[in-house]
């Protein structure tokens, strides 16, 4: 994907989550804070240490989450957007609502992690535990070793089992946030709508949790469009289908 945009002549910025790959807290009393809100302001800020003003924004999972909350908090800073999954802003209040069964199996992870036996064991597994996320949301995807090894680095911070549990307990409402995020995390509550100009993406083949697509249309008030990708793609469609995100970034800006 990178590649093919650089080629088209965009500069292109694949940041690190924190708690992922060479990602650093400045002291070791700095909460290890995963909640939405925080992983957001971190791309603002560093977008304001690149002195990047404005860009267009894509991403899927946790990153599509949080280009959906930079343009809909901050839509001077985003130009348009290509989410995958479309709209997956969240709140705790939502997150207390039960979900029927089929539904809650696919979070099995979010509440083993809950646990002290699930903190411990993503913490001594977590190399298997994702390749396994990675099988089950993707499971037509022959991805080999190496492709995974690549990406299985990043998880090797000494952060990252911290920030990654506190995303899925404060999910849950089990763990607080920080109180300087508290208004962010009101306003995100409220399920903002997103006016900058979007495509929204879903492979055929996608086993994680995800949204229908009609359920979250509306939600997208500007210049929209979605696009269903077939052939067996799951939930990684920037490297799984790597040709279509990129188009999708070079025509949402031409929306």
């Amino acid at each position: 994907m990178t590649p093919l945009l650089a080629a088209a002549g965009y500069r292109v910025i694949v940041p690190y989550l924190r708690g992922y790959g060479g990602t650093r807290f400045l002291t070791a009393d700095t909460p290890r804070n995963g909640q939405q809100a925080v992983v957001a302001v971190d791309i603002i800020n560093l977008m304001d240490a690149l002195k990047i003003d404005k860009a267009v924004l894509g991403g899927f999972d946790w990153g599509a989450r949080t280009v959906n909350i930079i343009a809909a908090l901050w839509p001077q800073r985003c130009k348009a957007m290509v989410s995958v999954s479309g709209y997956l802003i969240g709140s705790q209040e939502a997150n207390r609502a039960p979900l029927p069964p089929k539904a809650e199996l696919t979070w099995w992870y979010q509440f083993y992690v809950a646990t002290e036996r699930g903190r411990a064991g993503y913490e001594a597994n977590r190399h298997d535990f994702n390749k396994l996320i990675w099988h089950t949301a993707s499971p037509q995807w022959n991805f080999d070793d190496a492709t995974f090894e690549r990406s299985a680095e990043s998880f090797n911070n000494p952060d990252h089992v911290a920030v990654v549990i506190h995303n899925y307990r404060w999910r849950l409402g089990l763990v607080q946030g920080e109180p300087q995020y508290d208004e962010l995390e009101k306003r995100l509550a409220a399920a903002p709508t997103i006016a900058v100009p979007t495509i929204t993406m879903e492979g055929d083949a996608n086993g994680a949790a995800h949204p229908d697509p009609a359920a979250y249309a509306k939600k997208f008030t500007g210049k929209y469009q979605h696009r269903n990708l077939t052939g067996g793609i799951g939930h990684n469609l920037p490297q799984e289908a790597p040709n279509a995100f990129a188009q999708a970034i070079l025509d949402v800006a031409r929306l």
